[in-house]
């Protein structure tokens, strides 16, 4: 009889938690804005253009914007509040927060919606919609997502600090960080080929160069390329980077071709593409674009769509950089 209830009570809990994750989920929609703010669309892609045709690094800034906005508190535009006394400390206090750009085009694209639909539409979603166009314009997938996010009211820089992966993280930590969005293995493998856009900083890779770890392999000239850019265990400046892959600008599969021949810039990248979990997973999508897009979207939506608020649970900010 009691393992029979042990049974039961495990099949009654795994089924409350797609439920759980279900219900956030379910209260988004494709054409969430089709009455409210019918024009958010075309105004967003107007706007990313202009930016992306004058500053060719903002499509990765923009991704990565999103990425830690949705690992801390879900995607809640949390990222983008500052210091006050209502919020305590922005996220941006954290050091995990290094190198993050572009909030402020948020807030000034968020000023613009405010003109056309007042109140309508939330800084959360702007932040999704602004990394998907980036992706899209680099010349990745054209991924569909769900709107109706609401924006918080509260942020946390200990929680930003302890939720954003740093760049020697594990393989088993990876899994951790994005299943618990609802993505399986090939789906956390494919959101690591968003480092096929932008660069690293010298203060994000220096301890991979003077404090190697067992095991973690590079190509010998790559190497030397770093140690070139990043001559010191304490870097002279954090404005020194290093491109992601061969091709910084364009969203495809080089990063994971990178990988294979030990040109992964974080320890992370080497890590994949040794797992046995992973390695295979990194291995077709060097060779596959098109399935490497396909399980990407599918990813991208997963992210965006975990853990968010929605009707009744959060606000649309008037600003973005502060509460209502």
């Amino acid at each position: 009889m009691g393992r029979f209830f042990l049974l039961t009570l495990l099949a009654i809990v795994f089924m409350v938690v797609p439920l759980a994750f279900g219900i956030r989920k379910s209260q988004l929609a494709y054409d969430y804005y089709k009455f409210s703010c019918p024009n958010l669309i075309p105004i967003v892609k107007r706007e990313m253009l202009s930016i992306f045709l004058t500053d060719v690094s903002a499509p990765a800034a923009f991704l990565r914007l999103m990425f830690h906005d949705c690992q801390v508190q879900g995607c809640d535009a949390s990222i983008l509040l500052d210091s006050s006394y209502q919020t305590v400390n922005s996220e941006m206090v954290s050091p995990r927060n290094f190198g993050i750009r572009k909030r402020e085009t948020i807030g000034h694209i968020k000023s613009i919606l405010e003109d056309e639909c007042p109140g309508q539409v939330s800084c959360a979603d702007i932040i999704i919609l602004a990394a998907k166009e980036s992706v899209f314009f680099t010349g990745g997938p054209q991924i569909e997502i769900p709107l109706g996010r609401k924006d918080s009211t509260t942020c946390s820089f200990l929680e930003a600090d302890a939720k954003l992966p740093a760049p020697s993280i594990t393989v088993d930590e990876l899994f951790a960080t994005f299943i618990s969005t609802g993505m399986n293995i090939e789906e956390s493998v494919a959101i690591m080929g968003a480092h096929t856009l932008g660069a690293g900083h010298c203060i994000n890779i220096v301890s991979r160069l003077y404090e190697p770890q067992p095991g973690d392999r590079m190509n010998f000239g790559f190497e030397t390329l770093l140690r070139l850019a990043c001559p010191t265990k304490i870097p002279l400046t954090n404005v020194t980077f290093v491109h992601n892959d061969v091709t910084p600008l364009i969203f495809d599969i080089h990063y994971y071709r990178d990988v294979l021949m030990g040109r992964g810039l974080f320890s992370i990248d080497s890590r994949i593409s040794r797992d046995p979990r992973t390695a295979p997973v990194v291995n077709r999508f060097a060779i596959d674009q098109n399935y490497f897009f396909q399980v990407f979207s599918s990813a991208f939506v997963k992210l965006s769509s975990a853990n968010v608020l929605t009707k009744g649970q959060g606000e649309v900010r008037r600003q973005c950089n502060c509460v209502n």
